[in-house]
């Protein structure tokens, strides 16, 4: 899983999946859920992410696994 925050434009993409995206569908004011090839969820956007979500901390819990920061 990947989230990627782009400033330039407020958004949030949380990549769940490395399927390709082949259909979208908003679920509510620019909440985006985007779904493979067969109908399973692959990424979230998110738009005007900074007033919807606390995007300064993240916490992860039961996970285990690499984090990885990358600067942008």
């Amino acid at each position: 899983m990947k989230l990627a925050y782009y400033a330039n434009t407020d958004s949030l993409y949380i990549d769940l999946s490395e399927q390709t995206s082949v259909s979208s569908r908003e679920i509510s004011e620019g909440v985006v859920l985007d779904y493979d090839a067969a109908g399973q969820l692959v990424g979230i956007d998110i738009d005007n992410a900074s007033h919807k979500v606390q995007l300064q901390r993240l916490v992860l819990t039961g996970m285990d696994g690499v984090i990885e920061q990358r600067a942008s």
